[in-house]
């Protein structure tokens, strides 16, 4: 088995592996990754993705990529097929994992690196990230039946109202995202949160991008404070397959909390899908948000699996 840089191969070389993955997606999780899987075929053929390739007998079993946004590095992605009877999958997924933590650590001016791999179970790759010095946040990957009946939400205080999204939400968007993360658990696995530019980095992620599905913005609203027209609450929604959405991001102004203004949003989406037949929505948590998770369980959620983000500093 080698490792090599992805660079060196084509969308002819790697289709078949993420035709694999694809299926791994849609049985875990209910995701239709091919939008996404296209976006990364076309990034190899133009020899701009980093990452490297697990190669044996010239078939291309396992990728990971990874991208620089500044001075942060983050893993993209880290996919090994169980279809070529490998005797330890896992330990191809620890040297290609080795092998894009050493070059983002060792790459001019990266200072952080972060990564989400949501179709791995915790713990399973931990150990290239812990050894590296990376921390460890558990987080969960929760869905709801959109058939289950709907709880009813909190009657809300006559000073909110809750709209559809509206492109012009973008700059106050980004304001409320960094006030609502300032000094929380998320914004330390995420540092796009802590700055405007970089809740607006997320959010145009979000919206023009299909790496969290394509942006529903049907089903995705905002709560306004109406006597000051400002922004105090948010829910985002992507369409992760024909019939599943997941919710990109879900979050209320610190002053505006325990008002039901979150429950009142989830049950603003949650109804706009079911009805349009949607059958099932997804979102994920970070596991020490305690209140949040709460939240969820109570409307309906269900935990699915538990993934694990990680964090390096430099």
């Amino acid at each position: 088995m080698e490792i090599l840089d992805l660079r060196h191969f084509s969308s002819v070389d790697l289709r078949p592996l993420l035709e694999d993955e694809i299926g791994v997606w849609s049985r875990l999780l209910s995701w239709d990754y091919a939008g996404s899987s296209d976006m990364i075929l076309r990034y190899v053929d133009a020899k701009i993705l980093p990452g490297y390739a697990a190669i044996e007998r010239g078939r291309i079993f396992g990728y990971a990529f990874f991208v620089y946004e500044g001075s942060k590095g983050v893993i993209g992605d880290l996919f090994v097929t169980n279809g070529g009877g490998l005797a330890d999958p896992h330990e191809v997924e620890s040297r290609l994992l080795m092998h894009v933590i050493e070059t983002l650590q060792q790459s001019p001016g990266i200072h952080r690196v972060e990564a989400q791999l949501l179709m791995h179970e915790t713990g399973v790759v931990s150990r290239p990230f812990v050894e590296q010095g990376f921390s460890r946040h558990a987080r969960l990957f929760m869905v709801l039946p959109l058939e289950d009946a709907a709880k009813p939400a909190l009657p809300l205080h006559e000073d909110i109202e809750i709209r559809r999204w509206s492109e012009s939400d973008y700059q106050p968007a980004a304001a409320l995202i960094t006030t609502a993360y300032r000094g929380h658990v998320d914004s330390e696995i995420n540092d796009q949160y802590r700055t405007l530019s970089g809740s607006l980095r997320f959010l145009n992620n979000i919206v023009r991008f299909p790496g969290c599905g394509t942006f529903d913005p049907v089903s995705s609203f905002a709560a306004v404070h109406k006597a000051a027209r400002t922004l105090v609450g948010l829910i985002l929604c992507s369409r992760v397959r024909g019939d599943v959405g997941h919710v990109t991001q879900v979050c209320v102004l610190p002053e505006y909390r325990s008002h039901g203004i979150g429950e009142t949003l989830l049950a603003a989406t949650t109804t706009n899908l079911r009805q349009r037949k949607f059958s099932l929505l997804s979102l994920t948590v970070t596991e020490a948000n305690a209140r949040a998770v709460e939240l969820y369980l109570r409307l309906g959620f269900d935990t699915k699996r538990v993934f694990d983000a990680f964090v390096w500093e430099g």
